[in-house]
Parts: structure tokens; C-alpha cells; sequence
């Protein structure tokens, strides 16, 4: 058991959209991730997928409205939702998902589609 400090982590990368994992508990990992700019229109058909925003503001576009989380704030996308986010400014957010997830869910792989398995 060792503690994780998030602003510590948060400073050994600066890529964008590259999820790294920090711990994993069950059958899930936890992930911190910089955004900035637009993601992939995608879905993930068998999990729901958890983003807590820890600094900025992040916008997620659903087929039928829009969302926008600050600080402080999460959201649950239940599996088989299509959805995209966008943050305007860099955004930083935890994400909680079943080991394994690719970033881009059901989207073709792209220059978006992040390494599996990145610890920090």
C-alpha cells in the first residue's frame, strides 16, 4: 500500500489524451489523463466509464446534448453511450475503468488511441 500523490503524478507527463494508470483496484484501473482540444465521436459497448474532472473544465458531447463538469465534478457514461469530449483549455481528470479499456472505445485506432497499460 503507498499513497499517490495526484498534483506529483499530474507533473511527469504533458501529453494529451494518453491516460496513465496510478492504481487499480478489482477489475479496474485508475487513471489520470491531460485533455485539451477534441476527442473521437465513440462508445464502449460492454462498460460504463467514470471522469472526475480534478482541474479545468470538460465538455462531453452526447448525440442528444452536452454536459460540461468543473472541478470537483463527475459523470458516469453508461456503456453503449456514444459520446466526445472536448476541453477548450488543458483539463485534468481521473478516469475509473475496467482494466484493459482502450481510449477510443469502438472508434477506428487513430493517432488519439492510447498505449494500454502506461503506469506512472
Amino acid at each position: 500500500m503507498q499513497k499517490v500523490n495526484f498534483a506529483e503524478k499530474f507533473e511527469t507527463f504533458s501529453e494529451h489524451w494518453r491516460p496513465k494508470i496510478v492504481g487499480s483496484f478489482d477489475d479496474y484501473d485508475i487513471k489520470l489523463v491531460k485533455v485539451e482540444g477534441d476527442f473521437v465521436w465513440h462508445k464502449h459497448d460492454d462498460i460504463d466509464e467514470v471522469f472526475i474532472v480534478m482541474d479545468g473544465e470538460l465538455d462531453i458531447d452526447f448525440r442528444d446534448g452536452r454536459q460540461t463538469l468543473g472541478a470537483g465534478e463527475m459523470i458516469v457514461v453508461p456503456r453503449g453511450v456514444e459520446h466526445k469530449p472536448h476541453a477548450s483549455r488543458e483539463c485534468r481528470m481521473m478516469l475509473l475503468e475496467r482494466k484493459g479499456v482502450v481510449n477510443t472505445g469502438d472508434a477506428e485506432t487513430s493517432d488519439l488511441t492510447a498505449p494500454e497499460n502506461v503506469r506512472i
